[in-house]
């Protein structure tokens, strides 16, 4: 497949609730991109530095929750008890129900998807424990708030274009927001191999530019 991008992952410190994304942002590209380039940001590092990292010792997990939790698939983003009560809290007890009724009559019929259709497509973007670069290894973390506004204040502080992904090893690119230059299939053909390292590699941005 030819790429419309050339993709660099840049390598930051760790990224905390402390910080200002965008100064940043504008700190680890600023010798690098050029208008026409896409910054890409991972969602995650996005949610972290918006405090959207929360921990198990702050999550009273009800029964509800223990037992919900034995459904999803183990890979699956709400299969710790911890995680489907952030996803109870963010979206109610009677969506979680409405969902997880619509997941079994899925599973009866054979159609997929039908618990986020129901509780909310925004829960799928929880990630649950151990998913994560320390030293929120063992936090859950919702998905991040604001997405396009963010696009917008990149594009505005660097110049360049920008999006914020949800990107894994299972060759499957969400793009979250983007700024209206960002052509999304060749954003998502660039990234499929995943260039973003949420452990040790600690590359939470990427830049992209536009092969000549």
């Amino acid at each position: 497949m030819k790429h419309a991008y050339a993709v660099y992952p840049l390598y930051t410190r760790i990224l905390t609730p402390q910080d200002d994304l965008l100064d940043v942002i504008a700190k680890y590209t600023r010798d690098v991109v050029e208008p026409g380039d896409v910054i890409a940001i991972a969602e995650t590092v996005v949610a972290i530095t918006q405090g959207r990292a929360i921990s198990p010792d702050e999550i009273r997990v009800s029964l509800m929750a223990r037992f919900l939790s034995l459904f999803p698939q183990k890979d699956g983003s709400l299969a710790t008890p911890e995680a489907m009560q952030v996803a109870i809290e963010e979206a109610g007890p009677v969506k979680i129900l409405l969902g997880a009724g619509a997941a079994l009559l899925g599973k009866i019929v054979g159609i997929k998807g039908l618990f986020y259709h129901v509780a909310g497509r925004d829960l799928a973007r929880i990630d649950d424990i151990a998913r994560t670069m320390w030293p929120f290894e063992n936090y859950v973390i919702l998905g991040p708030k604001d997405s396009a506004a963010l696009v917008r204040d990149i594009k505005e502080k660097t110049g360049a274009e920008a999006a914020v992904v949800d990107v894994n090893d299972a060759y499957r690119v969400d793009i979250l927001a983007a700024t209206p230059a960002v052509d999304p299939q060749n954003l998502i053909d660039s990234l499929l191999d995943n260039p973003f390292g949420n452990e040790d590699q600690q590359t939470p941005l990427v830049v992209l530019k536009k092969i000549k």
